[in-house]
C-alpha cells in the first residue's frame, strides 16, 4: 500500500501478499486452487495500492469485458476506505489464484455472475483495513489517539488540532504497520457510493471513449508475428495432409506450420495471415467429424423425448396426476445452436523465452488458461505469467473448461524459434465456424389443468452436456445429472404438487459451452411459455395466477409485483393492436421479471416497443450498472429470440458473420424501464440474469395477441 511499493513489479509486490481462497476447488486440467485449512485475514496490499500522489488503485482479480466489475469492486473498497473517488483507478490483478481466486469457484475465474456477489465481503474487508492503518499511521505521527481520527473523500483529519493530510502522505508508513484482526464495517445507512448512482461514471469509461483503452486486438511488438489457423470446416474432423507452397508465396507470409487443432499461418500483419491461410490447400479428414445437419438431430431429440430420461427434479408423482382428469397440455420448444459473438473475437498475444511464457489477453479464466499453457509448454504454473487485458464482450465465449485459446496461443508460440512473439487472432468466421455454441435443446412438456388450477407439470428435455466429459464435471455433475442442462427447469417458482423434470444427454463433436445465463436460456423459455398457457387454459390472469403460485418464493413474487405496478399491468391486453406478456425468473440467485408491449407488424415479425423490467439482486452496489446490464441483456436476449441461429447443414456451419448471424439493430430496440427492488440480501448476479425473461414475455405477448408462442426459435425464420 505504501509509495515504495510502486517501485516494485506488480507480480513481485503481491507474490508476498496473504491468500484467502475458500469453497469448493475446480479441477482444472488435473491442477487445483488449493484451499488451505483456514483461511488466513486478507492483506490490503493484494487488493490496494496508495501512491505517495494520493492515487488509489484497486487491483481487480475479474475481468472487465463490458459487465462492469471494475466499477463495481472499485466501488465497494473505495466506500469502506472512504477515498475520494476522483483519484480511484482499477488495474487487473496477476494471475494468481493463491491470492485472486474466485471464491466461489476456487479458481481464478470470472463467470457465473459471481464478480460482486463472490467479492463483495473480501473487498469491504480490504477497504476497511487499509483504512484502518492508515488512521494508525496518522495517530502515530501525530500523537493523538486513533478514535479521534476522521477520514472522509481521502482527507484524513483530526479536528482538534485541526491537522489533515491525503491518503498518501501516510501510505508507506501504514504498509508496514501489523494488519488488523477485526475491523469495522460501516451500516448501509452511511453508504455514499454503494447503492448510489454516484459515482455515476464508470472507471474504465473514460480510456473506452477517448480510445486509449488497450485490448487485445491492439498488440504489437518488435518482431511480431500475426496467426491465423486453419481448422476443420466440420466439428470433429482432422487434418490428413497440407500443402502449403501457394501460401508461402504470398507476400509477408514467413511461416507454415501444423498444430493440433489445424494449420497455421505466420504472417507479418493481418492481411497477409488472411490472404495466405486462403491459399493453403488441405484435404480433411472427417471420419469422427459430425456430419449430421440440426434439423436432423432436432428431429431426433424429439423422437427421444417421448420417452422419459433421467430425473433431474421430482415431487409427487405427475404421471399419476396427468392421467387423473383434467385438460391435459402438450407443448415442444427447439432452441438452436447459437455463437457468442462478442464485438471482439478471440484474440492473444504471447512471448515464450524457454522457460517463462508471458501472455497478454483478455482471459476469463486465468486459472485454467495458466494450466493450459503450462501443460502445452511443459512449464510449471508459475512460469506462465498471463496479464489480464480488457475484453470486448464474451457472453461466456472467452472461459472455456480446456482453455482451448490459451492452448491454441502456446502451440503457435512453440513451434517458432524461442523469444518469437506471436499474436493468434480467431477472426469473427473463425469463431462463428469454430463452435463453443449454446448448445441445441429441446423441450416436451405435458401439463394437466383442472377446476382453474394447475395440477400436474412434467418436461423431457434433451441437449448436449458441455459439462459431462470436461475438467468441471466432478465439480457440476452428480450421479450422471448435469444440474446445468435443467437449471430453472429441474425446480419451479411455482408451487405444483406433481412435478417431473428428466433429460437426455445428447453427443455429438460439435463443441458447446455456456451462453449468457447458461441453462436459463432454454430453460426460461419453455417453462414461462408454458405456464402462461397453462394459466390461460385455467382461466386466470398471468400475473395473478403466477403470484398464487409463488408462496414459496417471495423474491420472485416481489419481483413480479413489482414489475406489475410499474408497467400498471391489467391484463395482456392493451388496445391498439398491442398486447403485453410477462415472465419471470431466477437465475444467478437474482429475480427477474419482465413484461414485454408487443404489436405484430405487417411482415408478421413481432415487434417490441417497452419493456419493463424488476429485479432483486440483492444489495445494489450500481444502481446505474444494474440497469445498463439490464438493458443490455434486453437487447441482446431480443435480437437472439428474433434472429439468431448456427444452422448446421451437412454438419457444417451455415452462417458466417453479422451479415448472416443477425443481430438486433439499434432502431429496434425497445424502450426499457427498469426497478431495482430494495434488498438486505447479500449482492447476488447481474451479467446474465436480464436475458431469460426477455423472450418468453414477448411469446407469451404474441399469444396474447391471437397469435402461437413459437414453439421454435428464433421467431423470425428465414
Amino acid at each position: 500500500m505504501g509509495a515504495h511499493d510502486m517501485t516494485l513489479s506488480r507480480r513481485d509486490a503481491l507474490k508476498a501478499a496473504g491468500a484467502l481462497v475458500v469453497g469448493v476447488c475446480l479441477p482444472v486440467g488435473g491442477l487445483k486452487a488449493q484451499a488451505p485449512k483456514g483461511p488466513p485475514p486478507i492483506t490490503p496490499n493484494a487488493f490496494i495500492r496508495i501512491g505517495a500522489d494520493d492515487m488509489v488503485t484497486i487491483l481487480s482479480k475479474h475481468i472487465e469485458f463490458g459487465q462492469g466489475p471494475y466499477t463495481g469492486l472499485a466501488t465497494i473498497a473505495a466506500e469502506e476506505l472512504d477515498a475520494d473517488w476522483s483519484k480511484v483507478r482499477v488495474e487487473s490483478a496477476p494471475a494468481d489464484a493463491k491470492i485472486y481466486a474466485n471464491l466461489m469457484l476456487g479458481a481464478q475465474l470470472t463467470g457465473g455472475s459471481s464478480a460482486i456477489a463472490n467479492s463483495f465481503d473480501q473487498m469491504r474487508q480490504a477497504g476497511a483495513m487499509a483504512r484502518a492503518m492508515l488512521v494508525q499511521a496518522a495517530a502515530t505521527a501525530w500523537k493523538v489517539p486513533a478514535s479521534e481520527i476522521a477520514v472522509s473523500k481521502g482527507v484524513i483529519s483530526h479536528g482538534k488540532s485541526k491537522r489533515s493530510a491525503g491518503f498518501g502522505t501516510f501510505a508507506e508508513a501504514a504498509s508496514k504497520l501489523p494488519m488488523p484482526k477485526q475491523v469495522a464495517y460501516k451500516d448501509a445507512s452511511a453508504y455514499t457510493l454503494i447503492g448510489k448512482d454516484k459515482p455515476g461514471v464508470r472507471v474504465d469509461s473514460a480510456d473506452k471513449s477517448t480510445g486509449r483503452a488497450k485490448f487485445t486486438i491492439d498488440m504489437t511488438a518488435p518482431g511480431m508475428l500475426t496467426v491465423l489457423v486453419a481448422r476443420s470446416p466440420r466439428f470433429g474432423g482432422a487434418v490428413r495432409s497440407f500443402d502449403a507452397s501457394e501460401a508461402m508465396k504470398v507476400k509477408g507470409v514467413v511461416a507454415v506450420k501444423q498444430i493440433s487443432t489445424g494449420v497455421a499461418v505466420y504472417a507479418k500483419g493481418m492481411w497477409p495471415a488472411i490472404k495466405g491461410r486462403k491459399a493453403l490447400r488441405i484435404e480433411w479428414d472427417d471420419s469422427k467429424a459430425e456430419t449430421r445437419g440440426s434439423e436432423e438431430m432436432i428431429a431426433a431429440y424429439l423422437e427421444q423425448t417421448r420417452q422419459p430420461g433421467t430425473v433431474h427434479g421430482q415431487k409427487g408423482d405427475a404421471a399419476k396426476a396427468l392421467a387423473a382428469g383434467g385438460e391435459v397440455i402438450e407443448a415442444e420448444y427447439v432452441f438452436p445452436y447459437l455463437a457468442h459473438a462478442p464485438m471482439e473475437p478471440l484474440d492473444g498475444f504471447m512471448i515464450f523465452d524457454g522457460t517463462t511464457a508471458k501472455a497478454r489477453f483478455g482471459s476469463q479464466g486465468q486459472t485454467i488458461d495458466q494450466g493450459a499453457i503450462a501443460q502445452v509448454l511443459g512449464i510449471p504454473m508459475d512460469k506462465v505469467e498471463i496479464d489480464t487485458l480488457l475484453a470486448g464482450g464474451s457472453f461466456g465465449r472467452r472461459a472455456t473448461p480446456n482453455g482451448h485459446l490459451a492452448a491454441e496461443l502456446a502451440e503457435v508460440a512453440k513451434a517458432m524459434p524461442v523469444g518469437t512473439p506471436v499474436k493468434l487472432v480467431w477472426t469473427r468466421e473463425d469463431d462463428i465456424h469454430g463452435g463453443y455454441y449454446r448448445p441445441l435443446f429441446v423441450h416436451r412438456l405435458k401439463g394437466a389443468v383442472k377446476d382453474g388450477k394447475i395440477t400436474a407439470w412434467s418436461n423431457t428435455m434433451m441437449g448436449q452436456s458441455f459439462m459431462i466429459g470436461s475438467s468441471f464435471e466432478a465439480f457440476a455433475v452428480r450421479n450422471g445429472v448435469d444440474a446445468i442442462m435443467s437449471e430453472g427447469s429441474s425446480k419451479l417458482l411455482y408451487d405444483i404438487a406433481d412435478f417431473r423434470c428428466d433429460a437426455h444427454v445428447a453427443k455429438s463433436p460439435v463443441t458447446t459451452l455456456w451462453w449468457r445465463s447458461v441453462g436459463h436460456t432454454h430453460t426460461g423459455y419453455a417453462v414461462e411459455c408454458f405456464v402462461d398457457q397453462l394459466l390461460v387454459a385455467a382461466g386466470q390472469d398471468p400475473v395473478a395466477g403466477r403470484l398464487a403460485m409463488m408462496g414459496g418464493n417471495p423474491r420472485a413474487a416481489g419481483a413480479l409485483k413489482a414489475v406489475a405496478e410499474l408497467a400498471g399491468w391489467k391484463g395482456p391486453k392493451v388496445g391498439n393492436g398491442r398486447a403485453r406478456g410477462v415472465a419471470v425468473v431466477e437465475s444467478f440467485s437474482s429475480y427477474v421479471a419482465q413484461i414485454a408491449e408487443v404489436s405484430m407488424g405487417e411482415n408478421g415479425e413481432p415487434k417490441v416497443h417497452k419493456v419493463w423490467a424488476a429485479v432483486d439482486c440483492g444489495v445494489a452496489v450500481n444502481p446505474d450498472i444494474i440497469r445498463a446490464q439490464l438493458e443490455g441483456g434486453i437487447g441482446f436476449a431480443l435480437g437472439h429470440a428474433l434472429y439468431a441461429e448456427v444452422p448446421l447443414e451437412a454438419g457444417r456451419p451455415a452462417v458466417s458473420n453479422f451479415n448472416d448471424y443477425r443481430s438486433l439493430r439499434i432502431n429496434e430496440m425497445p424502450e426499457i424501464e427498469v426497478v431495482i427492488v430494495q434488498s438486505k440480501e447479500a449482492p447476488t448476479g447481474i451479467g446474465e440474469p436480464g436475458v431469460p425473461p426477455l423472450a418468453p414475455a414477448v411469446a407469451n405477448a404474441m399469444a396474447a395477441l391471437g397469435h402461437k408462442r413459437p414453439a421454435r426459435l428464433p421467431m423470425v425464420r428465414a
